[in-house]
């Protein structure tokens, strides 16, 4: 239990995919202008990201190894995201079409996402069994929402703000994403 607890914890914020891993920057700075789409995105990768833990573990442990054809292990991944994304967008056009909208084509960039792979990379480099990457998959997705949400908020704060013209735009929007993952390295001495 004490495991799972420090993966959960070490994922979600001293590790965080965005913020120290730098994968997911696509997402991060296209979809975090409001906070409700960066929550609505963040709800949707954490479902991703979960699934694709748990079906690429089971997928690489009872097919892959056993069969010795490992070195599939990339092109097998992207398949089983791709067909999660595709069930997501499908569920979200059908019950939630508003945020269907907000997210436009970030949503299908879910596959192309490399926070996604890179989990399910990492679940099978660091030797995890199947409950340890889901567990690292969903902390992952928590802290990739953590991090969007923040971002979304500070960026509709400063939207108000008197920003000079060489600032203005996208340039805050990276010294605030500097600043944020200075901000998280700070917990590397939590684990």
């Amino acid at each position: 239990m004490k495991e799972l607890l420090i993966i959960l914890v070490s994922s979600a914020i001293v590790h965080n995919v965005v913020l120290s891993q730098f994968l997911g920057l696509c997402p991060f700075f296209g979809v975090s202008k409001k906070t409700e789409t960066a929550v609505g995105m963040g709800g949707a990768l954490v479902f991703v990201i979960t699934l694709s833990s748990f079906v690429t573990g089971l997928i690489y442990k009872f097919i892959l190894v056993p069969s010795g054809m490992e070195y599939l292990q990339t092109i097998v991944f992207i398949l089983i995201i791709a067909a999660l994304v595709q069930f997501v967008e499908m569920f979200l056009k059908k019950c939630v079409p508003s945020l269907y909208q907000a997210l436009g084509v970030y949503l299908p960039l879910i596959t192309t996402n490399c926070a996604v792979l890179g989990v399910a990379l990492t679940n099978v480099q660091d030797e995890y069994n199947i409950l340890q990457g889901t567990i690292n998959g969903f902390a992952t997705a928590v802290g990739f929402t953590i991090s969007i949400t923040l971002m979304a908020g500070i960026r509709e704060k400063i939207q108000y703000n008197d920003i000079p013209e060489a600032f203005k735009g996208f340039p805050t929007v990276l010294l605030t994403a500097g600043l944020m993952a200075i901000a998280f390295f700070g917990f590397s001495g939590l684990i």
